[in-house]
């Protein structure tokens, strides 16, 4: 059908005016004598052929119906046989009637009369073009091929003829000719798909979802709070709302607006579910502090700041449904002994020595007390299996690792202290242990400590390994068939990081007999985890402690060396090794930060942009992490962060665990989620997981960046960061650079201030008072 608008019935520009044909002289005014019409017969726009077939007046010359394209040709064969019915002659004939309308004996028409009567069959055939165009039009009367057989296959269906699978089943492809079955080399068997243990139902996650709902809580916390109330989370959270504080990032005030949204009048302040709830919630947040337990006054006070109105009836409550622990540790007097183990039937002194009293989470008591039981049986049972090995150790041992092999060979546990350089101690250590026969291995906090361990003198790859990866069973030697790691030997770099859980684990795995190194610098900032396993030994002295008489070198090594005693000190660095950039306010330190990695470092030093970190006090603010990690990937590999907010090239800090970092880069992502190249290994972390595990990796934090280094560290201190900053934070930040530190300093006064006065914030624990009470002081 055409799509050009109809037009009157008038002649065309198309119409041809010739000898034969009805021209507009003969025709009278208004009459249509061409009978063309440009909608119907197409003939002025050509569409039904050049001479407009449907436009020939009927007789016969050169634009007569004879003389029509094959396009028009249907169109012309219907003209013909509508005015032989009609008629009795052959359209458009010149020739006389011989079965006129006036009978067989009449006179033959003249040539007028003929032509009068081609044009009044042309006027009838359109008036007939125009009827049918009023009237209803069949669909698809005009399609073909594959058209036309699905539409003859919806309508069966419409019809009821055929069920819909078999009207629109794709018809069997002609069989082909079987290829031959390829050579194959054998293939392992694929491994089947990890399954998360204890993932809760989703009929389960579902309940909690519509409670969640109810509350006008948000219904993406679902899963985490089936996965902690387990089965019945539904109607536990319900009976219950202020359960939700489970959930990490909840608030009180979030929890206490969806308790009212579902109990309405019948929960208050005093609730005692509230109560509760919030006190274990606070014993939570100590522990994100660092804190393995509050004393009484204290967790009491934080209780009544929460709106509490009794928090010592909320205490005994926690205690009495088993949500806390209690404890009461004898305090030492200053300057008294260390107390000793009371023996059987000794009596007790008659006056009660003071006390203080703490609370605790059941996992981090039980997980201190576990450490300190081991600790006591690795110094009070050592191997005599191993003497000779080790007295061969002690021969072969040279220079200032010799006393640390006399210590190890004749203890069960030894601390051993100093900075970057004083790792050469433990790696010697090692190699003497293991030329000596012995089954010792090394680990650190990060990928990166492994990899500097196992370049020193001593050290090989095959013997060093991280705590994560010995832990998982990844690294490090077998288990034998009660459990315990087959060694003899375990050496732990870093040992500041150890957070109370993993030291007890690693405690633990060691079989009895075992020697146990812990080696690290007691100036770095304490674990991401509550404990403060190394301050708590050494503080102890219940195991010889030795420390390292080697100076970490160079500008910086004196730089760092003076801030671990509390002088920050000017040093001479006439190789640009120390370089302090002054700003006035946050816009300016994230200017200069980027112009520094991006271009002055590299060409004034020759360091890479990827081998430079930029360390900040924080997250937040206009220079935390954040705001540089933004303006850097602007700058060093822009993208759109199609893959959540990532890139390939894209620096990353991935956490595969509360207070692990490991640095890598992102390489791709695809179904299985954002795969990632963290110290040359691959790692895929599901897409789920991206969120809260992956963040961008050009700036980090002084505790992300703890126990790895870098050929050149930004150290970026804006005006609003002087209250984060402290001694062990400016020289864990400072000492991760290896030739060149650059300082973006905007915090005037409040460095020096920060490295004389400022030390590490306390943190409550329990191992000192529990070693002293099992070990006798060394």
């Amino acid at each position: 059908m055409s799509t050009e608008p109809e037009t009157t019935e008038e002649a065309g520009p198309g119409t041809p005016d010739t000898p034969g044909s009805l021209g507009s002289e003969a025709a009278p005014a208004g009459s249509g004598a061409s009978g063309l019409e440009a909608g119907d017969a197409e003939g002025a726009s050509g569409a039904e052929g050049a001479s407009g077939a449907e436009g020939a007046s009927g007789a016969e010359g050169a634009s007569g119906a004879e003389g029509a394209s094959e396009v028009g040709g249907e169109e012309a064969d219907s003209a013909r046989q509508s005015g032989s019915e009609s008629e009795g002659e052959p359209v458009g004939s010149a020739q006389p009637s011989e079965s006129g309308g006036e009978g067989a004996d009449s006179a033959q028409l003249s040539e007028a009369e003929a032509e009068l009567a081609a044009q009044r069959m042309e006027r009838e055939r359109i008036e007939r073009r125009k009827a049918e165009k009023k009237g209803t039009i069949e669909s698809g009367a005009k399609l073909s091929g594959k058209a036309a057989d699905l539409l003859a296959a919806v309508r069966a269906v419409e019809s009821g003829e055929k069920p819909v699978d078999t009207a629109f089943t794709e018809p069997a492809p002609a069989p082909r000719r079987p290829a031959p079955e390829p050579v194959r080399r054998p293939q392992p068997a694929p491994a089947p798909a990890a399954v998360t243990p204890g993932a809760p139902a989703p009929e389960t996650v579902e309940g909690v979802r519509r409670v969640l709902a109810e509350g006008g809580a948000p219904e993406a916390l679902a899963a985490q709070v089936a996965a902690a109330l387990g089965e019945g989370a539904d109607a536990a959270l319900r009976e219950d709302p202020w359960q939700l504080l489970r959930i990490g990032g909840v608030r009180p005030d979030q929890a206490d607006g969806f308790a009212r949204a579902l109990l309405g009048a019948a929960c208050g302040p005093g609730d005692e579910r509230r109560a509760r709830a919030i006190t274990v919630w606070l014993l939570e947040q100590a522990a994100l502090a660092g804190h393995t337990a509050l004393e009484l006054p204290t967790l009491a006070a934080a209780l009544g700041r929460q709106g509490v109105p009794d928090p010592d009836a909320a205490v005994q409550s926690t205690l009495a449904e088993g949500e806390a622990l209690a404890f009461q540790d004898a305090l030492e007097e200053p300057g008294a002994a260390a107390p000793q183990p009371a023996e059987e039937g000794e009596d007790e002194d008659e006056e009660e020595r003071p006390v203080r009293v703490l609370v605790g989470l059941e996992r981090y008591a039980l997980a201190e007390e576990s450490l300190a039981d081991g600790l006591a049986r690795l110094v009070n049972s050592l191997s005599k299996e191993t003497e000779q090995a080790w007295q061969a150790a002690v021969g072969a041992a040279l220079g200032g690792a010799a006393e640390l092999v006399r210590a190890v060979a004749g203890h069960g546990l030894v601390l051993h202290t100093g900075g970057e350089a004083a790792r050469a101690e433990p790696a010697a250590l090692l190699g003497a242990a293991r030329a000596a026969g012995l089954r010792a291995f090394a680990v650190c906090h990060t990928p990166d400590g492994r990899h500097r361990l196992a370049a020193l003198p001593g050290a090989a790859e095959d013997g060093v390994g991280t705590v994560a990866g010995l832990l998982s069973g990844a690294e490090g030697p077998g288990r034998d068939a009660d459990g315990s790691l087959e060694l003899d030997l375990l050496i732990v770099l870093d040992a500041p990081q150890l957070d109370v859980e993993s030291a007890a684990m690693l405690v633990e795995s060691l079989p009895d007999g075992a020697r146990l190194v812990l080696s690290g610098d007691p100036a770095a900032l304490w674990s991401a985890g509550p404990g403060r396993v190394f301050a708590d030994l050494l503080a102890a002295r219940v195991c010889p402690q030795l420390a390292s008489r080697l100076p970490d070198p160079g500008p910086i090594g004196e730089l760092v060396s003076g801030i671990g005693i509390g002088e920050l000190n000017q040093v001479a660095a006439p190789g640009k090794e120390v370089v302090i950039v002054p700003v006035r306010e946050a816009g300016e330190a994230v200017h200069r930060t980027v112009q520094l990695v991006a271009d002055s470092v590299p060409r004034a030093l020759g360091v890479p942009a990827d081998q430079t970190v930029v360390i900040t006090p924080g997250h937040g603010g206009a220079a935390g992490t954040r705001a540089l990690n933004s303006a850097l990937k602007e700058r060093l590999n822009p993208g759109p962060g199609r893959f959540g907010g990532f890139d390939p090239g894209d620096r990353i800090a991935y956490s595969p665990a509360p207070g692990r970092t490991v640095p890598g880069v992102v390489v791709k992502a695809d179904a299985d989620g954002l795969h990632l190249s963290c110290a040359g290994d691959p790692v895929v972390v599901p897409r789920e997981r991206v969120e809260g595990a992956v963040r961008h990796g050009w700036a980090l934090t002084a505790h992300q960046a703890v126990g790895a280094r870098w050929p050149a560290a930004v150290v970026v201190l804006p005006g609003d960061a002087a209250q984060a900053l402290s001694r062990p934070w400016v020289y864990t930040a400072f000492g991760r650079a290896e030739r060149h530190l650059s300082v973006v300093h905007g915090v005037e006064q409040a460095l020096p201030k920060a490295v004389a006065e400022i030390q590490a914030k306390p943190r409550t624990t329990r191992l000192q008072t529990l070693l002293r009470t099992q070990v006798p002081a060394s």
